[in-house]
């Protein structure tokens, strides 16, 4: 089975559990906090229901549903 990028950061973003968008590029393996922001996007636009965010200002939190 493949999985998508955008599945493959959902997966750690479960490992990780609730956290911001830079600690959860860090945990992805990228140095660049902003790293994950097109996938965030694509993320919302695609499955919305596969994501929280907590929080209306930055930093937001990002957990997996």
């Amino acid at each position: 089975m493949f999985r998508t990028y955008e599945q493959i950061c959902l997966d750690k973003l479960k490992e990780v559990g609730r956290s911001t968008a830079a600690q959860w590029a860090i945990a992805m393996g990228y140095t660049n906090p902003n790293a994950l922001r097109k996938v965030i996007r694509r993320i919302l636009t695609h499955t919305p229901e596969k994501m929280e965010i907590h929080g209306v200002k930055i930093p937001r939190f990002y957990e997996a549903v």
